[in-house]
């Protein structure tokens, strides 16, 4: 987590440097996630999820945005509606150091400084790495960390957000995390036990997603904006 942070914070710092108009704050909400043990709920904010969140403001309509996000997600078989799952009754949690960098579309023009009421709707997508632990079945079939690991995602996010005053801003928003991995559950362990097709189980062919839903809520700071056409 502490290179996480440590790479958000190196960010900012740039970001704050150089912006005409950007935006620092937080996002808080919940997590769950999609993939071979428990529920299948597309959208389930169960687990807590905390984060920060900077913006580089381009123009009204788009942004630069860096945010760096931790969250626990968990899968209980005998909380799915899939009967062969409940029979199988595996459970288990991991945790998700996220940071994620990418470009923020808004569908309206939406200026950081205006001291009218505006909102909008918006859209985010980048690229993402996140921590997290490698897992598998052990003979008693209960998933057990073995190591440490790191992949990537694409963020597929939808908001909607609003002024609250000059230079603060709200917003609320649903974000899907395709992964690049199928072992966030430990159904598909790597990393020296991939040949083991004894500790592989559901689908294989299918990997994770998880999802974060939730508020942001930022503070604009900088000259206002005198945006160039980039």
């Amino acid at each position: 987590m502490k290179y996480f942070v440590t790479i958000f914070i190196v960010l900012s710092t740039v970001f704050v440097a150089t912006a005409q108009t950007y935006e620092i704050g937080v996002m808080a909400g919940g997590a769950n996630y999609i993939g071979d043990i428990g529920k299948t709920d597309y959208i389930n904010p169960s687990n807590l999820a905390l984060g920060g969140v900077i913006k580089w403001n381009r123009s009204n309509r788009h942004a630069f945005r860096a945010s760096a996000t931790i969250a626990k997600i968990k899968g209980d078989d005998a909380a799915s509606d899939n009967s062969r799952r409940e029979e199988r009754g595996y459970t288990f949690q991991n945790v998700i150091k996220e940071l994620s960098l990418g470009i923020e579309y808004t569908f309206w023009d939406f200026n950081v400084h205006g001291q009218e009421f505006i909102s909008t709707p918006y859209l985010y997508t980048g690229l993402t790495a996140f921590g997290y632990s490698a897992l598998y079945k052990d003979n008693d079939n209960i998933i057990r960390k073995y190591d440490d690991a790191i992949s990537f995602a694409i963020p597929m996010v939808v908001g909607y957000k609003a002024n609250m005053g000059r230079n603060a801003m709200i917003g609320f928003e649903v974000g899907a995390r395709y992964t690049f991995t199928d072992n966030l559950d430990g159904s598909n362990p790597g990393q020296g036990k991939a040949d083991d097709e004894s500790l592989k189980f559901g689908n294989v062919n299918s990997n994770d997603w998880y999802v974060f839903t939730g508020i942001t809520v930022t503070f604009a700071f900088g000259r206002k904006p005198c945006y160039c056409n980039f």
